[in-house]
C-alpha cells in the first residue's frame, strides 16, 4: 500500500520503549499510533475486538483510539519493541507526554491523522529486514533517551523506514485476516466497567454480568474462552496492577491503597498480591525504595 498523500508525511515520535510480559496485562487505548514489533514469543491481539494471532517477526500497527487487549500464548516471555507517534507534527500535540487515553477522550483528530485506520495491522517481516529493522529500533531508541539536538529529525526519519518496511512486508493474503471475536461486545463492555469500578469492593460477577446484560455464566463463559483468563481473576488482575502503580508512587501506605483499589481487606490484599506478584506488597514496596 503506497498512496501519493504519504508523500507528505511528517512524523512525530513521542515515545519509544522495549517491554517484557508474561500475561495479560489488561485493555490499552493510545491516542496516538502505536507501532509493536515482535522480538520474542507468541500473542494473541485483539484489536477493536478483531483477533490476531502474531509471533516472532510480526509487526502491529494501531491506528489512535484503537482499543486492544493482549494474551500471551507461549511459555516465552513476550518481548515487544515499541514506538508510538503522529503521522503529522503539531506543536500542540507535540506537548502531549503521555500516550493513553480513555473511552470517553476522542477529541476529534484531523482527518489525515486517521489515515492508516482502513489498513491491515498485520505485517511479517523477513529475516533480513528483521535485523535491519532492529538497528534502526535501537538507534531510533538511544537517540529518543538522550535527546540531544536534531534527534526529532533522526526519530522521524527512522520512523519512515520503520513504515516502509511495515508497507513492504504486508501479505496480500486475504485468507489471513482476522475475524470478529464473537461476544465482543460483552467483553469490551465488561472491561471497561471493570476499570471505572475496580475501587469498589463489592464489584464482582454478578454486578458486572448485570451492568452488561447478560447472564453471569455466559460472561465467565466468554472471558474464559476468548482472552484466557477469568472475570473474577481479570478483576483482580486489574486491582493487583493498580496498586504496584500506586506503590510506586509512594504517597500512601498499604492499608489506603487496598481500600483505594477495592479489597475489602489489608490481608486479603496482601494474599492476592503476592499470589500475583511473586512477593508480598511490603517486600515490593522495599524493592521500590533501593531502587530509589
Amino acid at each position: 500500500m503506497y498512496e501519493p498523500w504519504m508523500n507528505s508525511i511528517s512524523p512525530f515520535v513521542r515515545a519509544a520503549r522495549m517491554t517484557e510480559s508474561f500475561s495479560l496485562a489488561g485493555e490499552w487505548i493510545d491516542h496516538d499510533h502505536v507501532y509493536t514489533y515482535i522480538e520474542q514469543g507468541e500473542a494473541e491481539f485483539f484489536l477493536s475486538g478483531v483477533k490476531y494471532l502474531v509471533q516472532e517477526g510480526d509487526i502491529v500497527l494501531m491506528h489512535p483510539f484503537m482499543s486492544h487487549i493482549i494474551r500471551s500464548t507461549s511459555k516465552q516471555p513476550l518481548i515487544q519493541y515499541i514506538f508510538h507517534f503522529d503521522l503529522y507534527y503539531e506543536e500542540e500535540r507535540s506537548l502531549l507526554k503521555n500516550t493513553s487515553a480513555t473511552h470517553s477522550e476522542r477529541p476529534d483528530l484531523a482527518d489525515r491523522e486517521m489515515k492508516l485506520a482502513s489498513i491491515r495491522p498485520i505485517s511479517h517481516l523477513q529475516l533480513a529486514d528483521r535485523i535491519e529493522w532492529k538497528k534502526r529500533f535501537a538507534l531510533m531508541h538511544k537517540e529518543f533517551q538522550e535527546q540531544r539536538g536534531g534527534s526529532s529529525l533522526i526519530t522521524k526519519s527512522i520512523c519512515l523506514e520503520l513504515l516502509h518496511l511495515f508497507f513492504k512486508n504486508q501479505s496480500e493474503d486475504q485468507d489471513q485476516e482476522g475475524n470478529m471475536t464473537k461476544g465482543w461486545a460483552f467483553i469490551e463492555k465488561s472491561i471497561r466497567y471493570i476499570h471505572e469500578c475496580y475501587a469498589d469492593p463489592q464489584l464482582n460477577n454478578v454486578a458486572i454480568s448485570r451492568h452488561v446484560g447478560v447472564s453471569t455464566n455466559h460472561l465467565s463463559h466468554l472471558f474464559k474462552s476468548k482472552l484466557g483468563i477469568t472475570l473474577h481473576k481479570y478483576v483482580t488482575h486489574i486491582r493487583i496492577e493498580q496498586s504496584q502503580k500506586r506503590i510506586m508512587e509512594g504517597t500512601h501506605n498499604l492499608t489506603r491503597i487496598a481500600e483505594e483499589v477495592g479489597f475489602s481487606s489489608i490481608h486479603l490484599f496482601s494474599r492476592s498480591f503476592k499470589a500475583a506478584v511473586g512477593i508480598t506488597p511490603s517486600k515490593y514496596a522495599a524493592m521500590k525504595s533501593r531502587v530509589e
